[in-house]
């Protein structure tokens, strides 16, 4: 088994990656656990989070670190959130779930973890949450919906630092179904310039998530 630390408390094992787990012996999704150098590392699947699929696709930004603040648009049930939570140890991520069905999977995560803060609430109303939320340093946005891009610009915009990161997880489909897929990435790409943001970086997920990219992005001075 070779192991190599590829960034903060992130392994790559072999041909799979890991983060180092917060909760040792409890796991999220029924992930592998490794026991390495007195570490217990957890699987990261990138068919389960869009962030280890963009990481296994050559993800050259990575902006999350030991004691990074982060918001997290769109938690579902806390498998993203849950890693993001194993790097920003020292850091907090702040998790907004409209679900309330979704709330009580992430819950029963976020119980185990003093940096993972549950907010049920509508991502697209961020002053609906602006007194839960501190500046942060990435704002990372991952919900399936039609106004997906604006209601990260306006969370960023809200919450972010002036060196804030951001990561919009765009699925084609949840926009327009009857369009080409690329179209929707050029629009959408264009949508985040004209809100004044420059994407740095952008990835398309497959094979592991179909019509689906990441754009990095930041703040365009």
């Amino acid at each position: 088994m070779q192991v190599i630390e590829i960034g903060e408390n992130v392994y790559q094992i072999d041909n799979s990656i890991a983060t180092v787990n917060l909760t040792p012996g409890i796991q999220v999704y029924q992930e592998k656990l490794i026991e390495y150098e007195g570490k217990e590392l957890r699987i990261w699947n990138p068919r389960r989070s869009k962030l280890a699929a963009a990481i296994v696709k050559g993800l050259h930004t990575f902006p999350f670190k030991h004691d990074s603040k982060v918001l997290y648009l769109g938690a579902s049930a806390g498998t993203t959130p849950s890693h993001i939570s194993d790097i920003c140890v020292d850091g907090r991520v702040y998790s907004v779930e409209f679900s309330p069905t979704m709330m009580r999977d992430f819950l029963d995560v976020s119980g185990n973890r003093e940096n993972l803060f549950a907010i049920l609430n509508d991502a697209t109303r961020p002053h609906n949450y602006q007194h839960l939320v501190e500046k942060v340093d990435v704002v990372y946005s991952d919900v399936a919906q039609a106004t997906q891009t604006q209601l990260f610009l306006d969370n960023f915009r809200l919450f972010g630092k002036d060196d804030c990161v951001g990561i919009l997880m765009i699925k084609a489909r949840s926009i327009d179904v009857t369009r080409k897929p690329n179209d929707i990435f050029k629009e959408e790409k264009k949508r985040l310039k004209e809100g004044g943001l420059k994407v740095i970086e952008e990835i398309k997920l497959d094979p592991y998530e179909k019509d689906h990219i990441a754009f990095i992005c930041e703040k365009n001075f």
